[in-house]
């Protein structure tokens, strides 16, 4: 320490006093840097020692974090194969309940056109019942002979 104490009492002594100024003296310069440097790293070096903690605890709390989510997702993805799996019963179910639909649709169609069909038919039946009953010979033999003589006519014109 009297190396220390006796660097700045020789600076009184310098002939530039008062000024600043390099000291050559390595043994009188080196605790007083090493202090100087040292009084930094730790002032600074404590935010920097903080800052490392906090970062690490930081990383550990978000691989905690990662892992539970990992967990939920999991979970989330068992629940969802487990309702697939339910609902599959209810996709077959509703599908059986389309085509069912579809074929009820399908007969009624059928029925109503064999109805269509038989009504037809019946009407028709019932116009040659009433026209036969209509009809006389004569009546007849009148109402053909002109059509008879116009695709006479007609195929004379073609001809």
């Amino acid at each position: 320490m009297i190396n220390v104490t006796d660097s700045f009492v020789s600076l009184g002594h310098w002939p530039s006093a008062g000024s600043f100024g390099f000291n050559t003296d390595i043994l009188a310069t080196n605790p007083i840097n090493l202090s100087v440097v040292l009084g930094v790293l730790i002032f600074f070096g404590k935010g920097v020692y903080n800052r490392k903690n906090r970062i690490l605890t930081t990383i550990r709390n978000s691989e905690e974090l990662r892992g539970g989510a990992i967990e939920q997702l999991e979970k989330a993805r068992d629940r969802l194969r487990k309702m697939e799996i339910e609902a599959d019963p209810f996709r077959v179910n509703e599908q059986l309940e389309n085509y069912k639909n579809e074929t009820i649709y399908f007969e009624q169609q059928k029925a109503l056109n064999q109805v269509r069909l038989r009504v037809f038919q019946q009407a028709l039946q019932g116009a040659l019942g009433a026209l036969n009953s209509c009809l006389t010979n004569e009546l007849h033999l009148r109402t053909i002979s002109p059509n008879i003589g116009m695709f006479g006519a007609m195929k004379e014109i073609t001809d």
